[in-house]
């Protein structure tokens, strides 16, 4: 008859067997793992890295920056100081204005080069004049916050109708097509002319990015030019992409001289297609600039 003390033993030298067997087939497993993990290590160091397309993509289809055009002023006009400048166009050798503020918003014909105010009419008290157009012989002016816009004669400056529209009237002007509008945002809106129906948007971007404070425009051998609202500068965006693809800085251009601390910002784009000018103001601005582009 077995002791107890033999039972233990027996136990215990199997329980030692069992785990013995139970770490080489641990160690097994370790070993396995491992090579496998370095077979792994091996393969991933021997195969070369894909290119990351999207990044490459990304790369190869970068935008291109706008570039800043050099420009050079080839003459200088009186403009009347206490003009709040927000729309300007050229016709038939006349400088015609839109003016803002709450009871001071006026349209203007002014003599060149003098700057002589040789017509005028006054808004409505309760509007804000905005940007101005020509369509063959209609002056269309917008109202910044009424949503409402204005037809005037060209040469009475009778009004001929009153016309709505959605967002906020900040620029306006004419391709030969269509009304082009802007409200300060990145958008353009295209506009009939007839009947001042929506009939597409535009969005502007600068370096990829939405450009907004669009201000006064004016449409320049297919181009639409742009004041930007608190800056010096002004845009030219390619109307099929809304891409601008230059700029002008004009800062510095109203001589200290010219300057009272009264004027506000640059603003006021006009055009002469038949001598190809361009005209340039501000707000409350004593000159009006004649400038060209620098190819």
């Amino acid at each position: 008859m077995a002791k107890k003390s033999d039972k233990k033993r027996t136990r215990k030298s199997a329980g030692s067997s069992k785990r013995s067997r139970a770490s080489i087939v641990a160690l097994g497993l370790i070993a396995v793992a491992g090579a496998v993990f370095l077979i792994v290590i091996l393969l991933r160091q021997g195969t070369p890295t894909q290119p990351n397309t999207t990044s490459n993509s990304n790369q190869s289809t970068s935008v291109a920056r706008a570039q800043q055009v050099s420009y050079e002023v080839v003459s200088s006009y009186p403009h009347d100081p206490t003009s709040f400048t927000q729309g300007l166009l050229w016709h038939d050798g006349s400088l015609y204005e839109g003016t803002g503020l709450e009871g001071q918003s006026k349209l203007r014909r002014l003599e060149f080069p003098s700057g002589k105010v040789l017509k005028e009419i006054s808004l409505s008290t309760e509007y804000f004049g905005e940007g101005l157009a020509l369509v063959n012989n209609r002056l269309i002016q917008l109202t910044w916050k009424s949503h409402r816009g204005f037809v005037y004669d060209l040469d009475s400056f009778k009004q001929l109708q009153e016309f709505a529209y959605d967002t906020e009237g900040w620029g306006l002007t004419y391709d030969g097509s269509n009304l082009i509008l802007s409200d300060g945002s990145s958008n353009l809106f295209y506009l009939d002319p007839q009947t001042f129906k929506p009939i597409r948007n535009l969005a502007v971007t600068m370096n990829g990015q939405p450009l907004t404070e669009i201000n006064e425009l004016e449409f320049i051998e297919g181009e639409i030019w742009a004041n930007v609202w608190q800056t010096d500068k002004i845009v030219r965006i390619d109307p099929s992409t809304g891409r601008v693809t230059s700029f002008l800085n004009l800062k510095g251009i109203l001589a200290p001289s010219d300057r009272t601390g009264r004027e506000d910002v640059l603003n006021g784009i006009a055009y002469d297609a038949e001598k190809k000018r361009i005209f340039i103001t501000g707000k409350l601005w004593p000159r009006i600039f004649e400038i060209r582009v620098i190819k």
